[in-house]
């Protein structure tokens, strides 16, 4: 049994089987929560419609400006539950997006311009007609302060369209809408990073710097206990929060320089592991001795120590953190943003009301011709599509990039002070929603099913298989 194990630990064997799980896992796990994470975005969004709707909307609204602070004597923040849903919670999940950036950027899909060509410019085309749309449609200056709502697409509605249509979806194309998501996201962080900060206090973001750099120092210097970066992360995030920069954008920068090589490379752990698997098994020669015993005891705790730091910290704390935000912070965030009030006037307001068609437009016409545009653009000018990926599948990514969801709500919180203009901007979104999620959907249900034969794998399915040989 031993020695078979030991023949599974072969350096040259595993090396190769131990970086294709290194990317495969994290990605399958981020598909697959994504699509679970869109069931309940759509129930909290709902409950939030009915319950600012019904009788009790009193009770929604007292629940959300609910006084919520925290005083710590020598440091104290107070505000309302939407204030620490938006403000505080949000910053994890630009987070996770950071994590998830960083480690595309370094070993996942964005690794290999040349490959990621074509997708890359689909998704800077995809953000640029729906802001240029945006910006034609919206009437005066305080109205165009919304361009970058139509921006944004959900990735849980995005990954769980796709996932549900598995059998129809080859891994490129996969690959092209994880691409489209993940450059989606980095133009979200950018924009409210420089577009909706304002005044700007230099002090308060010199010392949130120096909070991070000096992150990176304890890094360098062997500190790996998560409790003192989020420390040293809580007060960079209250230095933020006074410097007129919005906080999440902390999160997204502490994700993109969270390091992805683990303390101990792999090549390493193989050697580590044989030696401590010999003292296990000289100690299991004779386990019921005290010697026997300690040397069991002893390679048992040095295995599950040498594993823990074999595992990237990117795909660490993605893989715990990940769960949290998909199924508590978004639903949240949806829960507090998604409540608008539907009266008769109201919605035949926002029905002539430019920035309302703006966002309409932006996000149903404006994504999937700017995608699909940009991507031919792409093509015609040498890059390739990846192996199975037809345009038919390329237009089904543009339609359901049309849902901009979570995103583009958030946006939409940031840009518009008028409640009139940010109430109409979200009837905007969701009636986008109930355009671009239907026929998304139709899209990937008309692609044509994958032959047996020739079909790729699919992440879980590779996971496996790696896993299993």
């Amino acid at each position: 049994m031993l020695r078979r194990t030991l023949h599974h630990l072969d350096p040259r064997r595993t090396f190769g089987r131990a970086r294709v799980i290194m990317f495969v896992r994290p990605v399958q796990e981020f598909v697959q929560t994504e699509s679970a994470s869109a069931v309940l975005l759509i129930l909290a969004a709902a409950v939030a419609l009915i319950w600012a709707n019904s009788p009790w909307n009193h009770e929604y609204e007292r629940l959300l400006n609910a006084n919520i602070s925290i005083d710590l004597a020598i440091w104290a923040v107070e505000g309302s539950l939407h204030f620490w849903i938006n403000e505080v919670a949000m910053v994890l999940f630009f987070f996770v997006i950071g994590l998830e950036i960083k480690r595309e950027i370094t070993i996942g899909e964005l690794s290999d311009p040349r490959v990621m060509a074509a997708p890359i410019a689909g998704a800077i085309g995809g953000m640029l007609l729906p802001l240029g749309l945006f910006l034609l449609i919206a009437q005066g200056p305080e109205a165009r302060d919304g361009w970058a709502i139509p921006m944004a697409t959900d990735v849980a509605f995005a990954l769980g369209i796709a996932t549900l249509f598995a059998s129809r979806v080859p891994i490129g194309l996969r690959a092209m809408l994880l691409t489209f998501v993940i450059v989606d996201d980095i133009g979200t962080v950018f924009v409210v990073a420089v577009f909706y900060s304002s005044d700007i206090q230099i002090l308060q973001v010199l010392l949130t710097c120096a909070l991070v750099a000096w992150m990176m120092v304890l890094y360098q210097l062997g500190v790996r206990s998560m409790l003192v970066f989020a420390t040293v992360g809580l007060v960079a995030w209250g230095a933020i929060l006074e410097s007129g920069i919005h906080p999440t954008t902390l999160g997204a920068v502490l994700g993109f320089l969270t390091p992805w090589r683990p303390p101990v490379p792999l090549d390493g752990f193989v050697r580590t592991a044989r030696r401590l698997l010999d003292r296990f098994s000289t100690g299991g020669r004779s386990p019921d001795s005290p010697l026997g015993h300690d040397q069991v005891v002893d390679a048992l705790l040095g295995l599950s120590d040498l594993s823990s730091n074999a595992v990237p910290h990117v795909d660490r704390l993605e893989h715990q953190l990940h769960p949290w935000v998909a199924f508590l912070v978004i639903p949240a965030f949806a829960l507090a943003n998604a409540g608008v009030t539907f009266d008769g006037q109201g919605v035949s307001e926002a029905f002539t009301s430019s920035v309302t068609w703006g966002v309409i437009v932006g996000l149903v016409v404006g994504k999937p011709v700017g995608l699909v545009g940009a991507t031919w653009i792409a093509v015609k000018l040498g890059a390739s599509r990846p192996a199975g990926v037809t345009w038919q599948g390329i237009w089904a990514i543009g339609l359901v990039a049309g849902i901009g969801f979570t995103v583009a709500l958030f946006v939409a919180d940031l840009a518009f002070a008028d409640p009139d203009l940010l109430k109409y901007s979200k009837i905007g979104i969701l009636a986008a929603f109930a355009v671009a999620g239907p026929f998304g959907f139709a899209a990937f249900l008309l692609l044509p099913k994958i032959a047996s034969s020739h079909r790729p794998y699919a992440f879980q399915d590779l996971g496996k298989t790696t896993a299993n040989r």
